[in-house]
């Protein structure tokens, strides 16, 4: 078993490393106050040019063909310096690769050179609604046949990037007398197509650059063209590319980890109480030996489930404990990390309060906690 990193992924990790500490690390609590986002969209542009919107998509789109490996190797850099950039970044390759996957030749050649270029700043999942979070398939956003076009109606919910997004892979009912999750469709959106509105960001917990926003569809009308992979069989397409998306949040969620156990380590060597520097006391060291245990276990995890998938190998379930780990052993570090600098964990001055609301979420998005230990279990007992 060989568990080194090839020459082109620790490349691209101290690529990601180098750019989050000299340009996302010295802006990150200015975009957290402000959400900046001429500052915020400078900043992803620079990723960008960089390659880091095409990770895994062919070099004939404009992609660099890294693989998934080094997609989380990236997020999880990015993330120790900003998490509202890393999730834009996942999100964005998400869509990318979901184009890569179903969409037809003129779908691809169209739309990846423009993600991966930076034509198009972003890229949208529409898939969340009021009443379809954890349960997708009971979404109610319809798509209507009339001639050559669709008719989109409905509203999307919690919708990452949507304020600036050129590009929107929206799922919708085509078959409404279908059952359930069987008659839902994927297409592809301009976003400046009318009858699309975008409603004002979210005021969120933390992630706060990146915006989240509501989208609604009144009477859009898109060309049949728009479809990507054959009608009503979109379920399974969303089902899939989250499963991928787990990956990027649990990778994500490590980074917010790392950087804050770093940080209070850092923190506990320097300061003095009792005659002696902090790190001097038994249990101060335990918590970071469990915590730091807690977060290579997850890299490995997610180490797993990137190069399961990377082989073209069924990996749901592997995406699913990685998520699940890394994101629930983050919270634990960023919680632990607090509480070793004490008062000062709490103060805005030090960057430790900022990880604990950016991590809070990863336990939520691309599906739950509890969503994870259901697909984890349904897959265990589909193989008795």
């Amino acid at each position: 078993m060989n568990l080194s990193l090839t020459e082109e992924q620790m490349m691209i990790q101290d690529m990601a490393k180098k750019f989050a500490e000299s340009e996302l690390a010295p802006v990150a609590a200015e975009l957290d106050e402000t959400q900046d986002q001429t500052l915020f969209l400078n900043k992803l542009a620079q990723l960008t040019e960089l390659g880091f919107m095409g990770l895994n998509i062919k070099a004939e789109y404009g992609g660099v063909e890294a693989g998934t490996v080094a997609f989380s190797l990236a997020i999880t850099e990015i993330a120790r310096a900003c998490a509202s950039t890393a999730v834009t970044t996942s999100v964005t390759n998400m869509v990318a690769e979901v184009i890569q996957a179903v969409g037809n030749e003129d779908q691809k050649q169209n739309y990846l050179p423009k993600i991966c270029s930076g034509e198009y700043k972003a890229g949208a999942f529409c898939l969340t609604e009021n009443s379809a979070g954890s349960d997708p398939a009971g979404m109610k956003t319809s798509a209507v046949l009339d001639g050559n076009e669709y008719v989109l109606n409905g509203s999307k919910l919690y919708i990452t990037s949507a304020s600036f997004a050129d590009i929107f892979v929206v799922w919708a009912v085509t078959d409404p007398t279908a059952r359930k999750g069987k008659g839902i469709s994927c297409f592809l959106v301009e976003a400046n197509t009318p009858g699309i509105t975008v409603s004002k960001p979210e005021d969120k917990m933390g992630q706060k650059a990146s915006p989240t926003n509501e989208v609604n569809f009144n009477d859009c009308r898109i060309p049949a063209s728009a479809m990507m992979g054959k009608e009503n069989k979109g379920f399974g397409v969303a089902v899939g590319e989250l499963a991928g998306g787990r990956i990027g949040i649990g990778s994500l969620a490590l980074g917010i980890g790392l950087a804050a156990m770093d940080y209070a380590r850092a923190f506990i060597t320097e300061r003095q109480q009792f005659g002696q520097a902090l790190s001097n006391f038994q249990g101060l060291q335990w918590k970071l030996a469990e915590r730091y245990t807690d977060l290579e276990a997850a890299r490995l995890l997610l180490m797993q489930a990137a190069y399961t998938k990377e082989q073209g190998l069924p990996f749901g379930k592997s995406a699913s404990m990685a998520k699940l780990f890394a994101a629930e052993k983050a919270n634990i570090a960023c919680y632990d990390a607090l509480q070793l600098m004490g008062g000062a964990g709490y103060i805005k001055e030090y960057p430790l309060e900022r990880m604990a609301r950016d991590v809070r979420i990863t336990t939520i998005y691309e599906g739950t906690s509890e969503i994870q230990k259901i697909i984890i279990a349904r897959e265990l007992l589909s193989e008795v």
